[in-house]
């Protein structure tokens, strides 16, 4: 098994499955966005509502900070509360000092068009769909002194085993695990979060996905406390609302965690339906190593069939905007069973449109 280094090709690295939305998409089953359906829940609502009587005040983090480290069983002084995982990415392209960046792809665009943006020359790691989309750490340049890595990753679904990445450490070499869908993942398996012997380590979180707060921007950097600082003071004053905090806290307290849990269990059930379904199809291949909230399809015809599915009334995540990847590629959300009976049975009717 072995992945391609390559040159930088173009692909539109601001795209993301929001844009479907916002172009025309409200009122349509949405398919494109890995947010939980039906959050943020009651509970989580009221918590953030009920911190706005105190809007007149300056943000205070040290709750939430505190919170979140005592999540992971780390000291505070290895935590960093963010407007979403995307600030980090921007923080860690604009506050560290690399010269070799290398970004695993497929995987979440924005850090490296971070890394871009800050000036870097980008190196890719492409992983391939005959190998499933796995890593293997020797194609990684042994020079690079910034690897950026998801997992469970974006949009392929994958869940790479922790030991693997965390082979990946080298002295001088900063490790980048974005981990922003981690806990729909059973158990956190293969999770670095909380490691601490992990040299140059460095772990994205976000609660955004699982409790839909996409619009509230709160998320979290795990990392040693000197990257922490250096991270901290790219950042402006006052980065993260007092809304966000609140919600940060809420999301890690114990009810909220075994929330998440039960969530994820409920995941693993609608993920199989969806993939099982989708198997029915012969023009369509899955990713079949799904662990993530979303699954990678692969069909002939892809752009037009997410055209005719929008049709239909839903909404499907192109896959031509992910290095590494096509205009065959679908990223599709896992949701409930009806929505996914629903949706499969708009995937036959389009399926059908676009071969006649």
């Amino acid at each position: 098994m072995a992945a391609m280094r390559t040159h930088i090709t173009e692909h539109d690295l601001r795209h993301h499955g929001d844009a479907e939305v916002r172009d025309g998409g409200e009122g349509l089953t949405d398919l494109a966005v890995n947010v939980r359906a039906g959050t943020p829940p009651e509970w989580l609502r009221e918590r953030i509502a009920a911190s706005l009587t105190g809007l007149a005040a300056y943000p205070d983090g040290r709750a939430a900070r505190a919170a979140v480290a005592g999540r992971h069983g780390l000291p505070v002084e290895r935590v960093l509360l963010t407007a979403g995982a995307a600030e980090a990415f921007v923080l860690l392209a604009r506050a560290l000092p690399f010269r070799r960046p290398v970004v695993v792809h497929p995987q979440f665009t924005e850090p490296e068009a971070a890394l871009r943006d800050a000036g870097h020359a980008v190196r890719r790691v492409l992983l391939r769909p005959e190998d499933g989309f796995r890593l293997d750490p020797s194609a990684v340049p042994e020079d690079a002194d910034l690897v950026v890595v998801g997992n469970p990753t974006n949009p392929t679904s994958v869940l790479h085993p922790g030991g693997v990445l965390a082979a990946l450490a080298r002295p001088g070499r900063t490790l980048v695990v974005d981990e922003a869908f981690m806990d729909a993942v059973p158990g956190e398996r293969e999770a670095l979060a909380g490691r601490t012997d992990v040299p140059g380590l460095v772990v994205l979180r976000s609660l955004t996905k699982t409790w839909g707060l996409a619009g509230l921007r709160i998320g979290y950097v795990l990392a040693e406390p000197s990257v922490v600082s250096a991270l901290s003071r790219a950042q402006p004053l006052w980065p993260v609302s007092t809304p966000a905090l609140v919600a940060a806290e809420a999301c890690v307290s114990p009810r909220a965690l075994a929330e998440a849990a039960e969530a994820s269990r409920r995941l693993v059930v609608d993920r199989a339906h969806l993939v099982a379904g989708l198997g029915e199809f012969e023009e369509v291949r899955v990713v079949s190593a799904a662990e993530g909230p979303f699954v990678l399809v692969r069909m002939a015809g892809a752009d037009l069939v997410r055209v005719r599915l929008r049709g239909l009334g839903f909404l499907a995540r192109r896959g031509d905007t992910f290095p590494g990847l096509g205009p065959e590629w679908l990223r599709l959300a896992v949701r409930d069973r009806a929505t996914t009976n629903r949706f499969l049975q708009a995937l036959d009717q389009a399926l059908t449109l676009t071969s006649n």
